[in-house]
């Protein structure tokens, strides 16, 4: 999620680092964390959504990208206007592990994490993404 603020006209806020806030377990069957999700959202005044995507390799869409697109429909229709966009994750688990690996942080410990620092390093790709965009097009 990408926090409000920056006090600017533009709907996006000032470049800013991604961190994790709460690791959220999925529940297909009563999309509870969905309700979690749309809380979170009011309450840190969130201006977008990034729901991870993951294509495979190939750039083609399996199973678990059809679940990505479903639950970021799911989530799109609770809390219009806000945006929910899509950013590709391949290779963000393989990334995440090595960052932690070299933090020294290795076996139960990094699996037990490694889902949350993949979604930052999704946060941080599509913040960082925005910032390089803005900068082209002299939005500062």
């Amino acid at each position: 999620m990408a926090p409000g603020g920056g006090g600017r006209a533009n709907r996006y806020p000032d470049p800013i680092l991604a961190s994790p806030l709460v690791t959220l377990t999925r529940d297909a069957a009563g999309d509870k964390d969905v309700d979690q999700l749309v809380e979170l959202v009011t309450e840190h005044d969130v201006v977008e959504v990034v729901v991870g995507l993951p294509r495979t390799l190939k750039d083609r869409h399996g199973p678990a990208a059809e679940a990505a697109l479903d639950y970021a429909g799911k989530l799109a229709a609770r809390i219009a206007p806000i945006p929910v966009r899509l950013a590709d994750e391949r290779l963000t688990t393989v990334t995440a592990s090595r960052m932690l690996s070299q933090r020294g942080v290795k076996g139960r410990k990094q699996r037990a994490v490694v889902d949350q620092a993949a979604a930052v390093e999704i946060l941080q790709a599509w913040i960082d993404a925005v910032a390089a965009h803005r900068a082209r097009k002299g939005d500062t």
